[in-house]
């Protein structure tokens, strides 16, 4: 499936990537081949093959949680160690800003 120059630099903007039209080629060559790899998985015939659950008999170890530090005093330290602050919040870039 070969993808266009478009769809490139639309996925890089998503990305906030800034391509040279070199780098566009490439990556269009590259995503191309994965999406054409992946076509070929779609056809092959999966029905009665039972789910992988991962090929080991290893389990997670688990414990109970336990609090190290109170609330107030993770958030005090999370606010102090953010580059940008206002009063006692968290100032960050806008997501949907280009």
């Amino acid at each position: 499936m070969a993808i266009l120059k478009k769809q490139v630099q639309h996925i890089a903007s998503l990305a906030r990537l800034k391509l040279t039209g070199p780098e566009i080629k490439k990556y269009q060559k590259q995503v191309s081949k994965i999406l054409g790899y992946v076509g070929q998985l779609k056809k092959v015939r999966t029905k009665n093959v039972p789910p992988c659950t991962g090929g080991t008999e290893l389990k997670n170890v688990l414990r109970e949680d336990e609090v190290s530090q109170s609330r107030e005093e993770t958030r005090e330290k999370l606010i102090k160690a953010a580059p940008l602050r206002e009063e006692d919040l968290i100032k960050t870039r806008g997501v949907f800003k280009k």
